[in-house]
């Protein structure tokens, strides 16, 4: 019998004042928690499954809440998420709810968040982001990148960017989004990581690979997030690790 482990974790890091990230497992949620402490949930593969990490806008009023109305959203519709149309609908959805949310509450103007994640059946993972949170498969010793960054074209010497040219809200007028959403075959011994960019601007993805090549589970997501510490924790890190496995019985 298939199964679905998800080892997941957050931290707010060694440098903001508090966690603006919140993740969804299924019908769980972590909302802008300062720990999560380290944990696995599993999962039959019989029905779909929707892992996402959405990571409120640092700079923004209400990052927190962004994050956590688009990961309850999802996780409320998450029974209802099996293809590419199901997953566009659900984020288009998320994004209005920020906006509603937002003119609610005028402090709350200009309130957003970034999102990424997939969702799971027996024969496909539909992977889907807007922002720069990422998705990752991992096959082997290989690492690819599944989602696209939502950044402007890096200026020479620059690593990285805090500049997000797509978000759920973040602004103070209305726009539309256009949803990175793809479905893939979904491997016999698959594995994904979803995160936040406190991961990746922290480490590079060969450093990702490397740990991944040597840990799984648990282990695997520790060690990101200790590499992470170690390269000073700048943000928020966030990430849950999404593994394929056989228990080798035939039922």
């Amino acid at each position: 019998m298939r199964y679905i482990a998800v080892s997941a974790l957050s931290h707010d890091g060694l440098v903001r004042e508090h966690n603006e990230d919140s993740l969804a497992v299924g019908p769980w949620t972590t909302c802008a928690a300062t720990t999560l402490t380290p944990q696995t949930l599993v999962f039959p593969i019989d029905n779909s499954l929707m892992v996402a990490v959405a990571d409120g806008l640092g700079g923004h009023p209400g990052g927190e809440l962004a994050s956590t109305i688009v990961v309850q959203e999802l996780s409320r519709l998450a029974n209802t998420l099996s293809d590419d149309a199901s997953v566009r609908s659900a984020l288009y959805g998320c994004n209005a709810a920020v906006y509603d949310a937002a003119d609610r509450d005028p402090t709350r103007r200009g309130m957003g968040t970034t999102v990424a994640g997939v969702v799971l059946s027996a024969d496909t993972v539909v992977v889907f982001n807007v922002g720069d949170s990422r998705v990752y498969g991992m096959s082997e010793q290989d690492l690819d990148r599944l989602s696209v960054d939502d950044n402007p074209p890096l200026a020479p010497g620059e690593t990285t960017t805090s500049i997000v040219t797509q978000t759920l809200g973040g602004s103070s007028q209305r726009l539309t989004i256009d949803p990175h959403v793809t479905t893939l075959p979904l491997g016999s011994a698959a594995r994904y990581l979803v995160c936040s960019d406190g991961l990746t601007d922290a480490i590079a993805e060969d450093a990702i690979a490397s740990l991944l090549g040597q840990y799984h589970g648990l282990e695997a997501v520790v060690e990101l997030w200790r590499a992470a510490m170690q390269a000073g924790g700048p943000d928020n890190i966030t990430l849950s690790l999404v593994e394929i496995a056989d228990d080798g019985s035939t039922d």
